[in-house]
């Protein structure tokens, strides 16, 4: 059987603003904008090749504004990702390099597959990861 992550419920305050945020400034593709109901509107937005969507809405999420942490974007090259949130107008971290002692900053040295990050919050502090990853383990 196989098992496919199709939406993520992201907690935001303020619908306009998280509209702007992902789509203006992360660049996901609005893929439909409904109001259902004055208590129910969902707005539902795609990363630039993903096939997992998030949703923000009002009567949507039951968890609290900003609550959400840990969500994680994967692209081939973090270095050039970084450089694109940050030209966009997105407080990101530094490339970091998660190794055996934790997470430092990432060197030119650094083989970044699996192990270059960067962090960034949206306006209500959910909190998101965006991966290198180039290539998978057979594992």
């Amino acid at each position: 059987m196989k098992w496919t992550l199709e939406v993520v419920v992201v907690p935001v305050s303020d619908l306009a603003r998280a509209r702007e945020f992902y789509a203006g400034k992360l660049g996901f593709a609005v893929d439909h904008d409904t109001r259902i109901r004055e208590d129910l509107h969902i707005i539902q937005l795609t990363p630039p090749g993903s096939g997992c969507s998030i949703v923000i809405g009002r009567g949507v999420a039951q968890m609290e504004p900003g609550s959400l942490k840990g969500v994680q974007l994967v692209v081939g090259d973090v270095r050039a990702a970084r450089a694109e949130l940050a030209a966009r107008g997105v407080e990101v971290s530094e490339v970091q390099f998660a190794g055996p002692e934790g997470f430092r900053a990432a060197t030119d040295e650094d083989d970044l597959n699996n192990s270059g990050f960067v962090f960034f919050d949206d306006p209500d502090g959910n909190s998101w990861a965006v991966q290198q990853i180039t290539s998978r383990g057979t594992g």
